[in-house]
């Protein structure tokens, strides 16, 4: 009988061996995922190399293996190619902006501003290497400290400090621009500015939440609006001034590069709650007033325009803007005869600014005719040529109802049904699938804040959706301490009207092309489905290539989608400088969808650079 409790013990001290080691695995795996992510300053904060130590440490893989079922992922005899290995572009790329390059440009006509608008390389002219960060580049300051400071290396221009040395817009102090908050209409100050728009405009009390700014600088008025709670989507062309939209990205404020130019602007119609051209210089009377009508097109029913600058207050500055008075009185009244055409009553001028107030619809405006634009799809905007047409008012039973449907103030309207989806416009979303979706984004992002426990900090301001559906991801992170550009992209379901009527912003994009804006403006990138919904369309290396040109050093990168989707991503990013694992979805391993983690290392341009990396 005493062999028998002596092979017992044996198997109890195999038994706790396993559990033991077990239990130090997982411990292991845990504490991975606290460390992903750690606060810092200077040159990087270093995340990447701190999760690498503990993996070394710990010897424990944070990644799924799903090598035995999905073709993928090899293994360490694999006799299959290893990932191809992207090299950094030459030193000189570190600004490149692949759709706005200015030696592209000046091949094209200067008419209507062409040649600043998108024109982007062929496939075999595409930069296919990593860009990097300039020499010196350190991780930004948190907001709020970033609206005033920003690092030299970061963005190394100065010419605005000369330009506009005398407008309050930058300074150069040391290492590092400081921003007064001053422009050249609001030499006062932005907040003076936007307190005396105030007077007139419902601002503080959540009526007005998006807000586009054309022609926008360093986006000091953005910067500013923000602190009022309003969303702005601001934009600028890449030109004479150095990286006007780069110091706006830089300081944590939404913009793109862009123009009103010839193409329709990337927003649907009745996005913005206002707009505002602050000495931007368009000549919103000419083309037969399309660029102001093309505003009009975006501008919400009862929504505001704000013009300071030319021709506004023509009297006390023609000397200064050298034009003669019969001139700037000429242009005042053309754009007052086109505000009137298009139902837009005056509100208020004293001093250098102007107001507009559209009206809420047809029934309300006295017009006698109009050039109305024929029906069509409104949202077929990518590469559509702008339009001298009046967009019609949607149809409405009473002159006292809002076209296309009343919003609440926000906060209320994130999650309200938006008009939208209680008229059903888009097709297959109803209010209770919107409602479903919403629900579903507030676990997925609950599910993320457990593994990235400082999301939903300064830490990650600048993010961006890549595929946003119903924009179930931003309402689920709204806080003050971060912005989400909403991105649907032009071959999904057109939804980026309900992203505005929710309070949110984006914009309509192609993700086989470069998007409009420069390196490294990013802090964190999500995107779900998106491969799969490209998976036939461009290739995936050529996306992966623009994230990591968009996304700052030690950026992360969140991928949702199917697990062979992902291990083809998982591939090629391993030969791109991010540091990667893959994790099972929140609901457990049997859900066919996994999601990817990324972070792209922290390295920099080599001091000196002889060669230029284009494959």
């Amino acid at each position: 009988m005493a062999p028998t409790p002596k092979a017992h013990s044996s198997g109890n001290k195999g038994r706790s061996r396993i559990s033991i080691f077990v239990i130090i695995a997982l411990c292991c795996f845990f504490y991975l995922l606290g460390v992903w992510q750690k606060s810092g300053f200077g040159k990087g904060d270093g995340y990447a190399i701190e999760m690498n130590k503990q993996q070394v440490n710990c010897n424990v893989s944070p990644s799924l293996d799903f090598e035995s079922h999905h073709k993928y992922v090899a293994s360490i005899e694999s006799s299959e190619p290893k990932a191809k290995v992207f090299e950094p572009c030459d030193a000189k790329f570190t600004d490149y902006t692949p759709c706005q390059e200015q030696d592209r440009a000046m091949k094209f006509p200067r008419e209507n501003m062409i040649y600043r608008e998108r024109h982007c390389p062929p496939e075999e002219e595409k930069l296919r290497c990593l860009i990097p960060a300039p020499n010196g580049y350190t991780t930004p300051f948190p907001w709020p400290k970033s609206r005033d400071y920003v690092y030299y290396a970061n963005v190394p221009f100065k010419s605005l400090t000369v330009e506009k040395a005398n407008q309050n817009w930058v300074e150069y102090q040391g290492n590092v621009f400081k921003f007064p908050g001053g422009g050249t209409m609001f030499p006062q100050g932005a907040d003076a500015y936007i307190d005396e728009l105030a007077r007139v405009i419902p601002i503080a009390d959540g009526t007005v939440r998006t807000a586009l700014d054309t022609g926008c600088g360093v986006a000091s008025w953005g910067a500013y609006m923000l602190k009022r709670n309003v969303l702005p989507m601001s934009f600028a062309p890449r030109d004479n001034h150095e990286a006007q939209v780069q110091f706006a990205l830089e300081r944590g404020v939404p913009a793109i590069i862009g123009v009103l130019g010839s193409i329709k602007l990337p927003y649907p119609p009745r996005s913005f709650d206002m707009a505002q051209c602050s000495r931007c210089l368009i000549q919103w009377a000419s083309n037969d007033g399309m660029y102001l009508k093309e505003v009009d097109r975006v501008l919400r029913p009862g929504g505001y325009w704000v013009l300071s600058g030319p021709p506004i207050n023509w009297k006390t500055y023609y000397k200064t803007w050298k034009r003669t008075k019969e001139d700037l009185e000429a242009e005042q009244t053309r754009i007052e005869d086109l505000a009137k055409s298009l139902c837009w009553e005056k509100k208020y001028e004293k001093g250098d600014i102007a107001i507009w107030r559209k009206k809420i619809n047809v029934k309300s405006c006295k017009r006698k005719s109009a050039n109305y634009c024929e029906a069509s799809d409104a949202d077929d905007l990518w590469y559509k040529k702008m339009e001298t047409c009046v967009t019609p008012f949607p149809e409405v039973e009473s002159p006292s109802e809002v076209a296309g449907g009343e919003l609440k103030k926000f906060p209320a309207r994130l999650y309200d049904v938006p008009p939208r989806v209680r008229n059903s416009e888009i097709p297959g979303v109803t209010s209770e699938s919107y409602e479903e979706d919403s629900k579903l984004w507030k676990k997925h992002v609950a599910a993320y804040k457990r593994s990235i426990r400082l999301l939903g900090t300064t830490r990650y301001r600048n993010i961006m959706d890549m595929n946003t559906g119903l924009g179930g991801f931003a309402a689920a992170l709204e806080s003050s301490k971060l912005w989400v550009m909403n991105v649907v992209p032009i071959i999904a379901e057109k939804t980026l009207g309900l992203i505005y009527e929710r309070g949110l912003i984006g914009m309509y994009h192609d993700w086989c092309e470069g998007f409009s804006t420069y390196p490294r403006t990013y802090d964190l990138i999500h995107a779900s489905g998106l491969f799969k919904l490209y998976e036939n369309k461009c290739e995936f290396e050529d996306i992966l290539l623009e994230m990591d040109r968009i996304l700052r050093p030690e950026g992360m990168v969140i991928v949702r989608d199917e697990v062979d989707v992902i291990n083809k991503v998982m591939k090629i990013a391993g030969g791109m400088r991010w540091d990667t694992k893959m994790v099972d979805h929140e609901d457990g391993p049997l859900v066919p969808q996994k999601i990817l983690i990324a972070v792209k290392q922290y390295w920099v341009a080599a001091a000196e650079s002889n060669s230029t990396s284009t494959e």
